[in-house]
């Protein structure tokens, strides 16, 4: 399959030919290019940069619908408008929060209590999302890629048609089209008052004024991390989580991330079903909820309620049935093989949208810049999925790579495998005296032979930091032994992975003592 589209684009060229037409009194653009992305995301643009770079002409169609609340933002797709970027951002002010309230043991005079003021930082961190997505567009000038601000959909296999909210239309031709829409945040719309009293997190980094006493509803790490920096600037914050918490992700790293926030503020309610929104006269919102575990209905009042119930792709306004594009009738995301081709063979998928891929952006990037390479110039290599580190930036970080405990234990056995472990105290934490209960590192590792590494989960500072320089040594296979010859820098979190030696095998105590 990718084979006929590298022979199909070489055949394809570089040739671009333009004409204007009308139909029923609106322009209509024809235009002819060697690739079209659907999506201004990051993997879009990486794949839609790529090509350009190689010479190639390339066009890209981005449109946002406006959220429910009528939230709007730029190109740049979800992690630079409404993820990565204004979370970590928003992240960063809370451990800021939390360094000010360690400060008086190191000998700072601090007035207290310090005030947050949401405005300001609302203010500057949608002032920074603004100068990215004019980047994004001052780069696709610059690479000569043609921007369409519209909402795209199939007309054919190689056409597609642009439309504007005031009904300018654009109507395009290519060769090679990719299809990286991402995907928004699910509304529960069969709980009275979701929609029209609630919002995502579409919503929540673009807020003027600050949401007040919240209540985020879902155990995702959407909803984690957002409750985490709310609970972190001083708000009143409550997490409805109906089942587990960080589904997919090792469970006891998720239940050492939920003490934490408890132990710092945040209130939860386990086992817990909303069953309806109330808009009261104060505009004030009265939630009721169903507690699974007791049977009870229970009440409460918020200012803002915040659902984080998972994401759906955007595939509906694409028209992909009618150019033949198979997607999983159940999650909605579209089908891809290992090349990112889809069922018709010229049209392909990267990002958050296709079945069975990471939702991270740099796995939706990498893809793109090796989609362009083998499509333009006659490059191979695929997008390796396996080993994919990432980080969930709660109030304490909780990075990992490669395979949880329980994923391990299902593949190998659980007498296959050995779990090296420790509980740490960062060093920054001493004299601020700060619990460092559950701060942890786990690695799982084969037991036969070499001991092979399966996973690494840390939670601590800095997890990312942390755990990015530790991936490379898991792409690389990676050994215990090889891990234990490698020198740790003194005194960090991150050399507690080089002295692990205590197995949950033997029973022993795996808190660390000493420096």
């Amino acid at each position: 399959m990718a084979a006929l589209c590298l022979s199909s684009a070489r055949r394809w060229g570089a040739a671009v030919t333009r004409s204007r037409g009308t139909r029923g009194g609106v322009t209509a653009t024809h235009d002819e290019y060697d690739l079209l992305v659907i999506g201004g995301g990051s993997g879009g643009l990486a794949c839609a940069k790529e090509a350009a770079k190689l010479g190639k002409v390339v066009a890209v169609f981005d449109y946002v619908d406006p959220s429910p609340r009528g939230t709007k933002w730029g190109i740049g797709g979800t992690c630079v408008n409404v993820g990565c970027i204004p979370k970590k951002l928003m992240h960063q002010a809370a451990l800021l929060g939390g360094a000010l309230k360690d400060a008086p043991r190191y000998g700072w005079n601090i007035p207290h209590p310090a005030q947050h003021d949401w405005s300001t930082m609302a203010q500057a961190v949608q002032n920074y999302v603004k100068s990215l997505n004019w980047g994004h567009r001052v780069q696709l000038k610059d690479k000569k890629v043609t921007y369409f601000n519209m909402k795209a959909s199939f007309l054919d296999e190689n056409t597609v048609r642009g439309l504007t909210k005031a009904g300018k239309e654009a109507v395009v031709t290519a060769r090679n089209i990719v299809i990286a829409t991402g995907g928004r945040p699910k509304y529960p719309t069969h709980i009275p008052g979701a929609v029209e009293n609630g919002i995502t997190s579409d919503d929540l980094f673009w807020l003027k004024s600050s949401p007040g006493k919240t209540l985020v509803v879902g155990g995702s790490y959407v909803s984690l991390e957002c409750a985490g920096f709310l609970s972190g600037i001083g708000l009143d914050t409550t997490a409805m989580v109906r089942s587990i918490p960080l589904r997919g992700f090792d469970q006891q790293m998720a239940a050492l991330v939920t003490d934490y926030m408890a132990s710092y503020g945040t209130r939860f309610l386990w086992k817990c079903t909303p069953s309806g929104v109330e808009k009261l006269q104060n505009d004030k919102l009265r939630v009721t909820w169903k507690n699974t575990h007791s049977g009870k209905e229970e009440m409460d009042v918020f200012d803002t309620v915040m659902w984080a119930v998972g994401r759906a792709p955007e595939t509906k306004h694409l028209n992909l049935e009618k150019v033949g594009v198979r997607i999983n009738s159940d999650t909605g995301k579209i089908i891809v093989d290992a090349s990112e081709a889809t069922s018709v063979p010229h049209i392909f998928a990267i990002g958050d949208i296709t079945e069975g891929r990471p939702e991270l952006t740099p796995t939706a990037i990498a893809a793109g810049k090796l989609l362009a390479l083998r499509l333009f110039d006659n490059a191979t290599e695929l997008m390796d999925y396996d080993n994919v580190p990432t980080t969930v930036f709660t109030p304490l970080e909780y990075g990992c790579v490669g395979m949880s405990e329980e994923a391990a234990a299902e593949r190998y056995g659980e007498d296959a495998i050995e779990v090296f472990h420790a509980f740490y105290k960062p060093l920054e934490f001493t004299v601020a005296e700060r619990d460092a209960a559950q701060c942890y590192i786990k690695m799982i590792c084969l037991r036969e032979k070499d001991q092979r590494l399966l996973g690494l989960h840390f939670t601590g500072p800095n997890a990312g930091e942390v755990i990015q320089g530790f991936a490379l040594g898991m792409k690389c296979g990676a050994t215990y032994p090889q891990l234990m010859r490698t020198v740790g820098i003194h005194p960090t979190s991150a050399e507690e992975v080089t002295k692990l030696h205590i197995t949950k095998r033997s029973g022993l105590d795996p808190t660390v003592t000493g420096c």
